[in-house]
């Protein structure tokens, strides 16, 4: 009897873990791309402008007064051209007024990019 009990117990916890996987047979020739997002993850920020300049991507966020490049989490998907979504993942709960937001910066490398890769990104603009 504990022995079923667990076996059971494993199972319900790697349920979730397997949940994510895909098997795909490539043989047949076709380009497939196949897109898994996290359940949990927040949504992509609206933007107010985004440009690569000097060297890496700058956009213009909503802030509060508190906001850095380090409350967001970036994904880069590995496409042509490579597409890239920010998501704040630390609000910003000052109470300043910042009427333009804030600019925020990351480097082709902070992104895992080449100096000059074609990207694109994927966050609405506000």
């Amino acid at each position: 009897m504990r022995g079923a009990l667990k076996v059971l117990a494993v199972a319900a916890l790697a349920a979730p873990l397997m949940s994510a996987c895909v098997i795909y047979d490539s043989t047949g020739g076709e380009n497939v791309s196949v897109n898994v997002t996290r359940s949990d993850a927040p949504p992509a920020e609206a933007i107010r402008e985004a440009r690569f300049a000097d060297g890496g991507l700058v956009v213009r966020v909503d802030s509060n007064g508190c906001t850095q490049a380090s409350d967001f989490e970036i994904a880069v998907a590995d496409n042509t051209p490579t597409e890239i979504t920010l998501r704040r993942t630390k609000p910003d709960l000052c109470k300043a007024l910042v009427p333009d937001g804030v600019e925020l910066r990351w480097t082709y490398a902070d992104l895992g990019l080449e100096p000059g890769a074609p990207a694109r990104i994927l966050n609405p603009l506000k």
